[in-house]
This record gives C-alpha cells, structure tokens and sequence, in this order.
C-alpha cells in the first residue's frame, strides 16, 4: 500500500479502514402465486403473511375460488412470507350512473386513475373497488340537507347511530358564505356477502363536503370525491354528479352557493349492479400476473409456484414459462409444480401413467421441482373437501426446511417432509410408483403407513446427473449466489487491486466456512487474484471471482445388511466379506 505524508509537519494522523463488511442475510422463503379470487386488487403483487391477511386482501372464497384461495392458503401453513397476484379474465366492477349498464374494468388504482376521465365523461357515478360479483353487494347510503335545508329526516335515518351529528355547513362553505355541502356516506353491505350479515355498515365518511375546495382544519382536502377515491377499501366515485346529491355538487366553488340546489331528497340509497367474476383464468391470465415478478432486483421471490390447469397443454406451456423465468431472467428461485388437475384427480387407476405423460415436455432444468399429486383439504368457507395441487405445498416444505435447518438440507422425508392439514391424497403411489415416476424426476407424494403424507423425493428435473439435480443443493446454490452477489455490490466502482480482492474474499469466506460448519457444504476454494484478474479484465473494468463449492449430498438409497454367523466364528473373520 502506498504511504502518502499526512501533513507538511511532524503529527499522528488517524485512519480508519473497514473491513467489517459481511455477507447479508438473504430471505429465503417466499412464494410468488397468482390466482383467480373473490374481491381485491387484481393486476398488482400485494405481500401476504397469512390467511387472515389473505382474506383482508382478497375475502373468504365462494365455491369457483375455493381452490386458487386454498393453494395460497395452505403455503402460508408453512411460511409467512408470499407475493400473491390477483388476476381476472373478463370480470366486471359494479357500479351505479345513468351508464350503469356500461362494462367497467378496474383492477387496482392505477387502472382508475387512467380511466377516470373516460368513467366522468359515461356519467358513471360509484364503482365497486375491484372487479367481481362481489361488489354487486355495495349499498351507498348518504344523508344530508335536502333542497329546503331540512334534516329532519336524520333521527330516523337508519344509519345515523354511525355519526356524531346530523350534516351541516363545513367552515370552508361558510367563509364562502355558501351553505348545506356536508354530506354522511355509509358504505354497506345489503346482501350480507361480505360479512356474512345484510345490512351490515363497513366503513363511514362523516362530514365530507361536495365542494371542491372543502378542507379539513390541517389542511387536507375534505372533497367527498378525494375522500373517498383515497380512503374507502369499497367503492371509487368518478363522476359526483351521478350521486344524487344535487346540481351544485362537484361544480366550481364561488361564493354564496348553496350546495343543497337540486337534492331531491335527503337520504340517497344507491346500490350497485353488473359486477361479475368472468371466466376461469387462461395460460395469458396467469403469464401476465408471473410477469409482475420477473425482475428480481424489484421483489424478492424463492418459488414460483405454478397452478393446477386441466388441459395438459396448458400446464406445459405454463410450468416452461416460469423455468424460462427462473433460470434466465431471475436466476435466484426455483418453480414448483404439480401436474395438470385431469391427469390425477379423480384419475386414481391411471394416474401414474397419465403424470408420466403429463410431465414429459416440462423443460428439464434444475431450477423445476415437479411433485406428482393433489392433496385432499377441507375447505372451511364453504364446508366441503376439494382437491388442490400439491405443489404450494410442496414449495411451503422447502420454506419451512429454510426456516428449521436450512435451504441445503432437503425438504424430504419424515423430518421436514411433513403435509400439514391434509385429509387424503387424490391416488397413493406404491413402492414401484414411486420408483417409476422418480426415474423421470417426479418426487412422489405418499401416504406411509405410521408416517403419514410425505414428500418422498429430493430430485429437480434436471435429466442430467449432476449434484443439481437434487433439490438441496439447487437451493443451496441460489442462496449462496444471491448473498454474495448482494455483497459484491459494495466492491462496484471501487479499484481492482490486491486491497479490494483480500476485502472480498474476507467478506465472502466466513460465510462459506459457517456453511461448511452447518454441513451444507464439504470444502470450497476462493480465488480471486491476479490469476483471474488479469492485465486484460483490470483494464476492460471487470472484477472476476472464482468460488469453487463441494455441496453436501443427501442420502436417497439406504442398504442394510443383516448377516448372520455361525456360533464360533469371531466377526474379524467375516467382516470385510460382505
């Protein structure tokens, strides 16, 4: 290291050089899921913890989403972390206006946004959040002063417990010397679908103003619009003067205006219509919400957990994708799948044939674990049994091994590889099931006697022999490459000397060697000098590290031996022949 004189005289000077830097810790057991549900954003990843926040999100499931609500579930068994997309294929919002009978499509804020110049100008008045037949159970309920100033329909109103006093004049109308602008919303649930009790109130807006420039005494806009569109988790509005609540309501300010002009009536009730589910998802559907999180530097996953389609086609075209999406465009998690619904449910005499079948155009990389049945779950909501892909399972073991060992031990067998909550499986595969179906790369799921539903395979679907194509130690590797990579970042910009290389290998090899100490790995070699970091890549602004890893190995085939010896003969004698 050069030495520079510190000053023009005789001092101590003091520096500080830091070499503290570590390896992050990475997560490491996330799901990305897309499905079809009852109610929520659709078109945007929202990061779920559990079931209950999948039901605030998304609602409790009717019977055509039990099954896509269900498999997000039952990964949240294992994990509390999973990045859940909501799509639609065709479904509608509810909504009210002189256009009620128009086809509105908003799946989340920024589709309202873009729209709501086109939703003003269609005189569309409220819109259910979010597209379904769900929001078709949204009455509006407002009260204010009708077009005489009386309120003295308020005692009476059903709804008035829900606020401290009848609507009135709000400050800013009255340093207008404009009157009656203030107006009470309740949002409420008519047919009882989501709460399950009709007529019950879910959220209030009390003293919101039609006034435009109506503000709160910090300053914040109390505009009924603004209000509503930024704080209600139901409805949007476009246009106000669809509301019923008078002429005057949303026009520009000025003074003397009162805002009661044209109110018909104190009370408002406005129930929404033609919100519909749409279809059931296609490949598109799904390959558009995958897309989402793609980009790795924008979201964190671990497993892309493919859904159960009934076309095999369709499954093939899906489960390539997301390998596609795994391996080049992410290259940090792995894709988990089952095979195509029609080749195992209801499929029990066929199914081991049939999965073969189903299987054997998945693209054959070590970034797919494939499991080979549906597990029988009870779906609570609505009190009946289905059949879910066994794969957000599948996926949910290998996040719950990361949380209990560790992403280089397999998620297999009778320690880690455990279904939770399973009645039945859709077929039990024998022993030369099994077998048949792990030569191809098919983990097999099984009911063992005294053992219970296990995962009973490690394998990736790589068709290569290689140690990648065992699933702890693809995992392994992911891992590993995404902490040191995150690390490495700090040496960008910095120069490629002998300095900044000791730095990186002192960053990197503790990391290693507490591996190493925790059995994911047996030996491993850091080289990162002048051998590799020539004259030609310092000069061309590269950096090049060369990691060279002995992964552990799971054990996949036991033999015991039980030999038996003649009385008189010592076991010197014998041991060694065997």
């Amino acid at each position: 290291m050069a030495l520079f004189a510190p000053s023009e005289s005789p001092a101590v000077v003091v520096k500080e050089i830091d070499l503290t830097g570590i390896v992050p810790n990475v997560q490491s057991s996330t799901g990305a899921y897309v499905g079809r549900f009852r109610w929520g954003p659709s078109g945007e990843t929202r990061l779920i913890s559990n079931e209950a926040g999948l039901i605030e999100t998304y609602t409790a499931p009717d019977n055509a989403h039990s099954v896509d609500f269900h498999g997000a579930s039952y990964f949240l068994n294992y994990s509390s972390s999973m990045q859940v997309i909501r799509m639609h294929n065709g479904a509608n919002n509810s909504h009210s206006g002189d256009s009620a009978s128009l086809a509105v499509a908003i799946g989340n804020e920024t589709d309202f946004e873009a729209q709501l110049s086109a939703l003003d100008s269609d005189n569309i008045g409220y819109i259910g959040k979010y597209p379904g037949e769900l929001g078709n159970s949204l009455k509006i309920e407002t009260f204010a002063a009708d077009n005489t100033g009386s309120v003295t329909g308020f005692a009476s109103w059903p709804f008035q417990n829900n606020f401290d006093r009848a609507p009135g004049t709000s400050a800013t109308a009255t340093a207008d010397t404009s009157t009656h602008d203030e107006v009470h919303v309740a949002i409420v649930d008519e047919d009882g679908k989501f709460t399950g009790t009709k007529g019950t109130v879910l959220e209030v807006f009390p003293h919101v103003s039609v006034a435009e420039n109506a503000k709160n005494t910090d300053g914040t806009t109390n505009y009924l619009k603004d209000v509503i569109n930024r704080r209600s988790q139901y409805v949007w509005v476009a246009d106000i003067t669809q509301l019923g609540l008078g002429t005057a309501a949303g026009t520009a300010t000025s003074p003397n205006k009162n805002y009661a002009t044209g109110r018909s009536a104190s009370r408002v009730q406005t129930s929404l219509t033609d919100g519909d589910d749409g279809a059931a998802l296609t490949t598109g559907n799904y390959q558009t919400g995958f897309d989402l999180i793609e980009d790795p530097d924008l979201i964190e996953v671990d497993f892309l957990i493919a859904p159960g389609m009934n076309s095999s086609s369709d499954q093939v075209t899906i489960v390539n994708d997301l390998v596609t999406t795994a391996s080049s465009l992410r290259k940090d998690c792995v894709v988990v799948t089952s095979p195509n619904r029609v080749a195992v449910v209801n499929n029990a005499a066929s199914a081991v044939a049939d999965v073969a079948t189903a299987v054997a155009n998945f693209t054959k990389s070590s970034y797919l674990i494939v499991d080979n049945n549906y597990l029988k779950v009870y779906d609570k909501f609505n009190d009946k049994f289905i059949f879910i892909p066994a794969a957000s399972s599948t996926a949910g073991l290998m996040a719950a091994t990361d949380r209990n060992a560790a992403p280089f031990f397999s998620p297999a067998g009778t320690r880690r590889g455990q279904y939770l909550g399973v009645t039945a499986l859709a077929y039990n595969p024998n022993k030369s099931d099994r077998d048949t179906h792990y030569k191809i790369g098919v983990n097999p799921v099984a009911n063992l006697p005294g053992q219970g539903i296990l995962l009973f395979g490690d394998k990736t679907h790589q068709d290569r022999p290689s140690a990648f194509d065992r699933i702890n130690v693809r995992r392994l590797f992911l891992v590993l490459e995404r902490a040191i990579s995150t690390a490495a970042k700090a040496t960008i910009f910095e120069f490629n000397d002998e300095f900044t290389r000791s730095e990186f290998v002192g960053i990197v090899e503790p990391v290693l060697r507490n591996v190493q100490g925790r059995r994911g790995i047996t030996d491993f070699k850091i080289v990162c000098d002048d051998t590799n970091n020539g004259p030609e890549i310092v000069d061309t602004n590269q950096f090049v590290a060369n990691i060279f890893i002995k992964p552990a190995r799971s054990i996949n085939f036991i033999t015991l031996n039980f030999v038996g010896v003649r009385s008189g003969v010592a076991f010197s004698e014998v041991v060694g022949t065997v």
